[in-house]
């Protein structure tokens, strides 16, 4: 079944025109990853569908019978509601089923008059409940957020940082099981462990997809499908970003060979032109005529790419030493005793959960936070460069034109082979046209704003980049093309990211945040500190194995002990023993009996109401253990008596 279409959808915000004619369609059970540069349209795109943003032209249609659900990178939640309140908010029927099923439970507990009625109520509400499998609705929301690194389930909204509203809109998304989800960055604000929760969840889900996601991980795991944006222009890869690459690859050569062979033929029609040759017979005409229209051919110019050029900066033997460095908050210990020594090539990428502290190490290197107790000494030479995950200081004026604010770091730029470039030409090099130059900077979209940010950096010439979550809100291509820059880095660079790619890309230690402020270090990238964390865990495994047996032989050992020095003659029962055991004799009869009663009621003829039903389902399993624990007594005491 087809969940929606678009007929040659246009899009166009007078600077740049989005989508010239847009034409694709997502049916049930697609997985479709949407890529292409920032501010190529992919948010836009998703809000058309979601009947958020107008559209210029064309035709959308949406069949009426699905449910869509958008997760924007911004949610918009209610500040009054708890955690679970919200979560719940989109679950619809279940829901609010459950609510009065409870609602009316209450009721009776309180001895309600309308007795009869609200008995009826309730048998209704329960069958209704377990046709739709809704007594499953608050587990499944309670393991999604704890998934998703929520615990608190009571906290309110309004008292959340954006990074956890992000994530409980995403919990309140899947657990709506709509036919379609349109997710924008689902991956920001996620540490490595919930991606990768995510991605196994959504490799499940049974329902149709349409994502924006930086992850290349992510994205070549989750989607079937790839969806291109392109200089206004969609383009579809019928399968996953692997395969979109090594089909782009192989589109981009061929149009390069087409041009090239057009051009070949072009240069000796035009050669043969020149010669004069009498246009007198129709074949002549003809092929006049061809050459102007070859002439007049247009060729689709290859997509922008980022060029990164700026100048190095010369860096000393001492970068940053961090001594016995500890901070706490309140009682929450972030970092304990942490020292190590940068070197000037250092790549370390620093990972943990939301909150372990990865930020606060950051802001401790550069100066932003004094630690509790430790030093932390800077080299003379070093010039700092921090790709902030916030960009505060992008926003500080959105009414600022783009050039102007690129030029308040330097309006002349020094690139690496030594050439002087102004700011406008570094602009375009950073796929910014003279049009958008001159836009204010709130024109832009927030992937647009971040790469902005980034040119800013790395125009000042840092010699140790710190890059705090560097992955949020830029594209693929920006990424890859800053992952080719730091190859060739000439300084420290220190990586906050919880995206596996780029860290394997980028960094050769690893910093793992751990309980307690405990910062342990692992050499290499990412997929090898997971090799080590598999490691570790197969040998506590292994441990684990091996005190158990140890604790087996042990309690055999001891078993044998005890009967060794078993007496040889059995002890009588006591007076109070005897009781016991003539009481257990008229005891385990009269269980046995009740036992068969409600056996008859269960099986033969249930009750039609589900508490009623619940109640003598309990009382019979109540009953088999305490029959089981008492025959056990019986005969031990038996065995004594005679």
């Amino acid at each position: 079944m087809t969940i929606f279409t678009l007929r040659s959808v246009k899009k166009d915000f007078g600077i740049k025109e989005i989508l010239k004619e847009a034409t694709f369609s997502l049916d049930e059970g697609d997985k479709v990853g949407l890529i292409g540069t920032n501010g190529s349209g992919k948010s836009t795109l998703l809000k058309m569908i979601a009947g958020l943003e107008p559209i210029d032209g064309g035709d959308l249609w949406v069949n009426s019978g699905s449910k869509i659900v958008y997760l924007p990178q911004q949610p918009n939640l209610d500040e009054n509601c708890t955690v679970l309140e919200q979560v719940f908010a989109d679950c619809g029927e279940q829901m609010a089923l459950v609510r009065e099923y409870e609602e009316i439970s209450h009721k009776l507990a309180h001895n309600s008059q309308d007795t009869d009625s609200l008995m009826s109520r309730l048998s209704q509400v329960t069958q209704k409940i377990e046709s739709l499998e809704a007594w499953d609705v608050e587990t499944n929301a309670k393991i999604i957020l704890s998934q998703l690194g929520i615990e608190d389930f009571e906290a309110k909204i309004g008292d959340l940082s954006g990074g956890y509203r992000k994530r409980i809109a995403l919990a309140s998304g899947l657990l709506s099981e709509p036919d379609v989800l349109l997710m924008d960055e689902p991956t920001n604000h996620l540490d490595a462990l919930s991606v990768e929760w995510l991605q196994s969840y959504l490799n499940r889900y049974q329902g149709a997809l349409l994502l924006i996601t930086h992850d290349r991980y992510f994205l070549d795991k989750v989607t079937n499908r790839i969806i291109e944006i392109d200089q206004g222009d969609i383009y579809q890869y019928a399968g996953n970003y692997a395969y979109f690459l090594e089909k782009k690859a192989e589109a981009e050569a061929s149009e390069i060979s087409s041009q090239k062979k057009h051009a070949g033929v072009l240069r000796r029609e035009l050669e043969w032109l020149k010669r004069g040759p009498k246009a007198r017979s129709t074949k002549q005409k003809a092929r006049i005529d061809r050459i102007g229209e070859m002439r007049e051919k247009e060729f689709k110019q290859a997509q922008g790419k980022v060029e990164i050029t700026t100048a190095n900066r010369r860096i000393g033997k001492k970068v940053i030493e961090l001594n016995t460095i500890k901070k706490a908050y309140d009682e929450r210990v972030l970092i304990k005793d942490f020292t190590y020594i940068f070197n000037p090539q250092d790549r370390v990428g620093i990972i943990g959960a939301n909150g372990a502290g990865k930020s606060t190490l950051m802001n401790i290197i550069t100066g932003r936070i004094t630690p509790d107790s430790g030093t932390v000494e800077i080299g003379p030479t070093i010039h700092f460069g921090y790709f902030d995950q916030h960009s505060e200081d992008l926003l500080v004026n959105e009414d600022q034109r783009v050039i102007d604010y690129l030029k308040d770091v330097a309006e002349l730029v020094k690139t690496s082979d030594g050439s002087v470039i102004t700011a406008s030409q570094m602009l375009e090099r950073f796929l910014f046209p003279p049009n958008q130059q001159y836009a204010p900077i709130h024109k832009l979209s927030g992937g647009e704003r971040r790469r902005l940010f980034l040119l800013q950096v790395l125009m000042s010439a840092p010699n140790v980049l710190i890059l705090d979550e560097p992955t949020n809100d830029l594209d693929v291509q920006t990424l890859g093309v800053l992952e080719e820059y730091l190859e060739d880095f000439n300084g420290c660079v220190i990586v906050v990211s919880h995206d596996r790619y780029f860290l394997d890309r980028t960094v050769d230690t690893i910093f793992s945040l751990e309980e307690g402020g405990n910062i342990r270090q692992y050499p290499g990238n990412y997929s090898v500190y997971l090799d080590y964390k598999k490691a570790d865990e197969d040998r506590a495994k292994e441990a684990e194995k091996e005190a158990q047996k140890k604790a087996e032989v042990k309690g055999k050992e001891q078993s044998k002990t005890e009967q060794k020095v078993k007496p040889s003659e059995t002890r009588k029962l006591s007076f109070k023993e005897k009781y016991e055991y003539k009481e257990l004799e008229e005891k385990i009869p009269k269980m046995e009996t009740e036992k068969e009663e409600l056996e008859q009621i269960l099986y033969r003829n249930p009750p039609s109401d589900f508490a009623e039903m619940q109640t003598l389902t309990e009382r019979l399993s109540q009953l088999i253990e305490e029959i089981d624990q008492s025959t056990e007594r019986w005969l031990e005491l038996a065995e004594r008596e005679s």
